[in-house]
């Protein structure tokens, strides 16, 4: 199987796990692995990466995200999302009441540098356990504030639900590691009413875009992926090898290359023939490898 970056569409109720397995078997290779989870109530963009091409999944878990949402104010839960237990509920008057402008300003609150306490129902580690374990073994887990940056946080549109509660249809750019779940959860208690998040649509990961994405269903991995040159150019600057410094490259060599305008991080390496030969970076004037990508296996072989 060639190697490269797969770009799924993921439809509400499929587990990350979920898609990769299935990958799995569309592609015939157990080498499938994936660039940051989506949680099943989710549905959008995830990113992943086919045999070789897996050693760029560590470059694009960090990558800024996308998202569409939707923040039902009026009602706090134990997981900040719609599948939790009530915590409470404001009534009908009070949310009607709810000036426009304390909206803007409860977003605007949140949009920058900010710290954010993640929900607990989140994968995040505690004592090597991952939270959302504790908590539904019956543990009360409250996870420290971290840094995140949200870049938009734009509201589209507000509509009155049913039971007095208020949708906000939403738009966030953010870094990666911030909780969507916990701005919806942050906005209702800085408003007095609760909220918390009905729907969820990641739909960018850095230059990836999932309008370019395919569901599982419809997936022909073949044609939809995207080999790793053309996955490294998108995510690095590029220096294009002559014949013997693509040999001399993959054999763990130093080399005299000209590096990027700008550059100041990894830089795709790519050979006469257009092969990822690695992504490299620059110390004293000379390009070394940070992770060499070898070529796929001729299958005639």
């Amino acid at each position: 199987m060639t190697s490269g970056l797969l770009l799924i569409d993921k439809a509400q109720g499929w587990t990350s796990h979920d898609a990769v397995a299935r990958t799995r078997r569309l592609a015939g290779t157990r080498k499938v692995g994936h660039a940051g989870t989506l949680d099943p109530m989710a549905t959008g963009l995830l990113l992943l990466g086919i045999d070789s091409a897996t050693r760029l999944l560590t470059w694009v878990v960090g990558l800024d995200k996308e998202y569409l949402a939707t923040i039902r104010l009026g009602m706090s839960t134990t997981t900040d999302d719609a599948e939790g237990e009530e915590l409470g509920r404001a009534t009908r008057e009070t949310v009607t009441a709810l000036p426009a402008e304390a909206v803007s300003a409860g977003i605007a609150a949140l949009t920058g540098d900010i710290d954010q306490a993640p929900s607990s129902v989140s994968a995040i580690k505690v004592d090597g356990k991952r939270a959302y374990a504790r908590v539904r073994a019956g543990e009360e887990v409250v996870l420290a504030p971290r840094p995140v940056s949200v870049r938009t946080f734009e509201l589209i549109s507000t509509v009155p639900a049913d039971d007095g509660f208020l949708d906000l249809t939403v738009r966030v750019e953010c870094s990666s590691g911030t909780y969507i779940r916990a701005l919806a959860r942050d906005l209702g208690t800085a408003l007095g009413v609760g909220g918390h998040l009905t729907s969820l649509r990641r739909t960018r990961i850095g230059p990836f875009d999932v309008n370019a994405a395919s569901s599982l269903e419809e997936l022909n991995v073949a044609s939809a992926l995207i080999n790793p040159a053309d996955a490294a150019t998108k995510l690095f600057p590029r220096i294009d090898l002559t014949p013997q410094q693509a040999v001399d490259l993959g054999h763990g060599k130093r080399i005299d290359a000209a590096p990027p305008l700008l550059a100041t991080g990894p830089v795709a390496a790519i050979a006469p023939d257009g092969r990822l030969v690695g992504l490299v970076e620059y110390r004293a004037g000379k390009a070394r490898t940070l992770v060499n990508f070898p070529p796929d296996a001729d299958p005639a072989s």
